[in-house]
């Protein structure tokens, strides 16, 4: 396991852009004995819209945790900023969905016990119950909710009951192979991941590698987004894309596919997990 890092606090702040920003942000954190081990921002001359991820050592702050923020809010008002600020040492409480596919679970299963994510996997929701050795592996709760169109609402009902007695603040799509309501949805703005292939909306349906092979396309890809009411339109998060040639068959553009989705939804959990994304429209502003 790598060693533990002091604890941070991590502001994640947009607003119109204006003269003194980033010296109001920097006087508030010197103010109180911190001392800034990261910062990055981003100004957009076309919006006139300021980003910016500012992270900060707690050690000497002269400020408890419990205050940080009432003491931040007066600044946020006045510049009538977007706003959060956070806690390396608090680790997000995330679940996991899944259907059948195990490659994106077992890369995110492997990065935890390596202790690359500031996460508990608080469980494993899935419509199937193939899965459940992993989860059993990992000693990871895991919840069988088989869907039917029937049934669908009945056992969403049941899945946000259960969500909310374990406090689980986001939830990760790992080739979860069903389409959650916008009821569902609007409970858990910018805090529901996917993951899937790249070929939309070029190739729909249950083959998309196979009408890409006949295509013969030569780059393929896999795209990571918060999921909105809008099916695979959300703000993306990260994507990655292989090389293809005439040497490769189907199953060499599933293998390929498989690799990119893995490293893809791996790296949307970090940055989402370490507090690195602010949201503006359907953009993603990713501060790695």
């Amino acid at each position: 396991m790598p060693q533990a890092k002091p604890e941070e606090a991590i502001l994640l702040l947009s607003c119109t852009d204006r003269k003194g920003l980033v010296s109001r942000i920097s006087d508030f954190i010197s103010s109180h004995e911190g001392n800034i081990v990261d910062l990055d921002e981003h100004a957009d001359p076309d919006e006139g819209m300021f980003f910016i991820r500012v992270a900060w050592d707690m050690n000497l702050f002269t400020l408890p945790k419990d205050l940080v923020e009432s003491a931040f809010a007066p600044i946020a008002d006045k510049f009538e900023a977007r706003w959060k600020i956070r806690f390396s040492g608090t680790r997000m409480n995330i679940a996991i969905f899944v259907s059948k596919y195990d490659h994106c679970l077992q890369e995110l299963l492997w990065r935890q016990r390596l202790g690359e994510f500031p996460v508990n996997i608080s469980m494993l929701i899935s419509n199937h119950p193939d899965l459940e050795p992993l989860a059993k592996q990992d000693g990871i709760p895991f919840y069988h909710f088989p869907i039917t169109p029937g049934n669908r609402q009945e056992q969403e009902e049941k899945e946000i009951r259960l969500l909310q007695e374990s406090h689980v603040e986001t939830i990760v799509l790992a080739r979860y192979m069903q389409v959650l309501s916008s009821s569902f949805v609007c409970r858990y703005p910018e805090r529901i991941i996917n993951i899937h292939h790249s070929f939309l909306p070029a190739f729909i349906g249950g083959n998309p590698y196979k009408q890409a092979y006949e295509r013969g396309v030569k780059i393929i890809g896999a795209t990571s987004h918060y999921v909105t009411s809008e099916i695979d339109e959300g703000p993306i998060i990260e994507q990655d894309i292989a090389r293809i040639s005439h040497k490769d068959m189907v199953q060499d553009l599933i293998r390929k596919g498989r690799d990119l989705e893995r490293i893809v939804l791996a790296r949307a959990l970090r940055y989402h997990s370490e507090h690195r994304i602010l949201t503006h429209g359907n953009r993603t502003i990713v501060f790695d």
